[in-house]
């Protein structure tokens, strides 16, 4: 598995496998899965064929010629191919040597485009690639088979081409030793790796395939679990510094003074978080929720518990608005009780501090004297907290807001401020709700719980598809909206998916890749648009502008100015996606919204209805119906469980996107496991990754296995599979 593919197939063709797929050895090239199988008597025949479509037809070559072209230089050839059920033309440039190749009677596999040309719309394929068929035996054999594997492929490097490599590889291929163990293999059904890798390239048997798929899915399942399982034991091989809850301390302070009522979801997390706390086994928790749950209050409630042990806590978030919005939420839940060293400060108080990379000097140095002395209880920040001058007099808990923004490195970054010798408690948050096969795959190294209870007292919030592209007179109504919810004494968002002037699709820009297709116009941008709408529609109103190319004391201030009622309408990029509270804002408007994906949406949607007054969102599209993008916005229109959108964005969106694979012609290791059809098979091999790590923590014993893991999940996919 691990020998060179030129040995095999010699320099050019191994040359062409890496440079394309980026396969390099013989397990390489054995772990690129047909996506699909053609059944030759059902290839799509020449009479069934529309413009438009990307074809391969097996077809036999009528006649070939070659003429000068009349008004440039160069030549141009014409083919004529058959396949006993209608002719199809061929149009080549420049290939002078074709007519004594494909020559009458030559049958081959002709791959392209479908285009039409002339006033009768003749149906062609220009400069189509080939694979002459009758020249070989074996050849015409091979895409003579009842089945035809049909692989990933490229330009340059069509799928027959890689299919008769696997051939010649797979003929003198030994027999392959397992990693999994016989008894495992007997347990759970499951075929040889030698034999699912033959039948899965080699089959003519569709059920056999399915069994040798069902086998390699294992495997790929196996490598992510085994990899977080010994994640998970690395990390509670340190422990963590214990925080039990103390009576009369700050946290029972701030429930006493607490002006509403937790929702039973808040008090169950709660209970389960204080005790993992009190304990010396790091808390490693993913608390996902509804937007508007409550998640901050049972996050601030845990970091109080920590302050009480004499310990600090920090709070990670992903911009500098959430992290100065969680500043104001949190000072301004536990009033006196968060103003330590301060006139009218409570007896028991704590500091909170804010720590972002555009404080002013004489601030950040303050700042950082706070954390490294211990004055500061709670510390909240971006990045800057995880920058090396960073010092924490005794890291208790680390809570990292938004998860998806965040990578593996910079949630180990903050665990390495600890006391050395110790790793601090983590908690996760989520305001995008994960199905349970994402959570056991990509959260799979952190125990998961759930708040799906809204507190009392929030609105509710109705959805559009506002859809300018059949109906463009609805966007004046969207104008006139808005005007009338300013009217009525209340606030509005307009996002936008960039920012405008000189910059590029940033920070800023939809991360979902969701467009489904490529409006021709550029997205939308807040500077335009904010122009367009003041000096329009909108003029008269108080305008403001948010978004991230703004300093961090600007975009302070916006966020002050909006929340005091001082503007009327807020044009924005996402920076408002997540944590921002203004509960007069009522109404949301997301221009371009095809450009987001259903979490990003839903997200940006629990910016409203935050308040006594009902929300509305607009979703503004040119998109027509029946496009994969359009359905996405249909499904966040039909509910506002967060819960079941997450599903049914697992559903709509390809599997790639879901796992995280781009792809850009890097191997990724994971190629058949799907989080849609497998949820079954993934936690069996969790349950059997998670048995045989606590017995061989470093696979020792089973070398075969930890082989498997390194092959199939390489160093960019192993760091992927904690960033969502």
């Amino acid at each position: 598995m691990d020998d060179a593919l030129e040995g095999v197939l010699g320099a050019k063709s191994a040359a062409l496998l890496a440079e394309e797929l980026d396969l390099h050895t013989v397990g390489d090239l054995l772990r690129h899965y047909p996506r699909r199988y053609a059944d030759q008597g059902q290839l799509i025949p020449i009479a069934d064929l529309t413009p438009g479509q990307d074809v391969t037809v097996v077809a036999e070559v009528r006649r070939c010629s070659s003429r000068r072209m009349q008004r440039r230089a160069g030549t141009i050839q014409h083919a004529v191919i058959w396949d006993s059920t209608r002719e199809l033309d061929l149009t080549f440039f420049n290939q002078k040597h074709l007519p004594g190749v494909l020559t009458p009677g030559r049958k081959a596999l002709f791959a392209g485009r479908v285009t039409t040309y002339g006033k009768g719309r003749t149906l062609q394929l220009t400069h189509p690639r080939y694979q002459l068929l009758d020249g070989d035996a074996d050849q015409l054999a091979e895409f003579s088979r009842p089945l035809i594997p049909v692989y990933p492929a490229t330009k340059d490097l069509p799928s027959w081409t890689i299919q008769l490599c696997i051939r010649q590889v797979v003929d003198v291929l030994d027999d392959l030793d397992d990693p999994l163990p016989q008894s495992w293999r007997v347990a759970h059904g499951l075929l040889g790796l030698d034999a699912a890798l033959r039948a899965v390239h080699r089959s003519d048997d569709r059920t056999e395939i399915a069994i040798a798929q069902r086998r390699l899915k294992w495997d790929e399942a196996m490598a992510v679990q085994l990899t977080l399982a010994r994640r998970r034991l690395v990390a509670a091989r340190r422990p963590a510094p214990a925080c039990p809850r103390r009576d009369g301390g700050l946290a029972a302070a701030f429930d006493a003074a607490l002006p509403f009522t937790l929702t039973a979801g808040q008090h169950e997390v709660g209970k389960l978080l204080a005790a993992e706390l009190a304990g010396e086994h790091p808390m490693n928790r993913l608390l996902q929720g509804e937007v508007g749950s409550g998640k901050t209050v049972v996050a601030l409630r845990a970091m109080l518990q920590v302050v009480d042990a004499g310990r600090q806590a920090a709070l990670l978030a992903p911009t500098e608005v959430l992290a100065a919005q969680h500043a104001r939420s949190l000072r301004a839940l536990l009033g006196a009780h968060g103003r330590a060293g301060e006139l009218g400060s409570a007896e028991q108080a704590t500091r909170i501090v804010l720590l972002t990379g555009s404080l002013p000097a004489r601030a950040r140095k303050q700042a950082l004297l706070d954390v490294a002395s211990g004055a500061a209880g709670i510390v909240l920040g971006t990045h800057a907290l995880i920058q090396d001058r960073v010092s924490f007099a005794d890291l208790g808990l680390v809570v990292v807001d938004e998860q998806h923004r965040f990578g593996v490195e910079q949630r180990d970054a903050l665990r390495a401020r600890a006391p050395e010798g110790t790793s601090p408690h983590v908690l996760v948050m989520t305001a995008t709700p994960i199905p349970r096969t994402v959570a056991m795959t990509v959260y799979g190294d952190l125990e998961v719980s759930a708040l799906r209870e809204l507190p009392r007292g929030r609105s509710s919030i109705s959805t559009t598809v506002v859809p300018v592209g059949e109906k463009p007179g609805w966007l004046d109504r969207v104008w006139r909206r808005i005007t009338e919810e300013v009217a009525a004494g209340r606030q509005a968002y307009v996002v936008c998916p960039r920012i405008g002037g000189e910059d590029a699709l940033g920070e800023d820009t939809p991360r979902d890749d969701a467009t489904g297709s490529a409006s021709e116009r550029p997205p939308l941008a807040v500077l335009d648009l904010a122009l367009q709408l003041g000096e329009g529609p909108l003029a008269g109103l108080r305008l403001g502008v948010l978004h991230g190319r703004l300093s961090g004391t600007d975009k302070d201030a916006v966020m002050r100015s909006f929340t005091a009622g001082d503007i009327d309408v807020l044009v924005t990029t996402t920076v408002v996606e997540v944590g921002v509270d203004v509960p007069n804002a009522t109404v949301m408007v997301i221009m371009d919204a095809q450009r987001f994906g259903v979490s990003q949406l839903h997200q940006l949607r629990g910016r409203i209805g935050r308040g006594s007054h009902p929300g509305l969102c607009l979703l503004v599209t040119d998109f027509p119906e029946g496009n994969p993008a359009r359905e996405r916005l249909d499904a966040v229109a039909a509910t506002t469980d967060g819960f079941e959108l997450a599903q049914r964005d697992l559903e709509l969106r390809r599997e790639g996107d879901v796992l995280g694979v781009v792809q850009s012609g890097r191997r990724s290791g994971l190629k058949l496991l799907s989080l849609r059809c497998d949820a079954a098979l993934i936690s069996q091999a969790r349950e059997t990754a998670q048995r045989l790590v606590q017995a061989d923590p470093e696979l020792i014993e089973h070398p075969g296995l930890a082989r498997l893991a390194a092959d199939l999940l390489d160093e960019q996919r192993a760091q992927f599979l904690h960033k969502v």
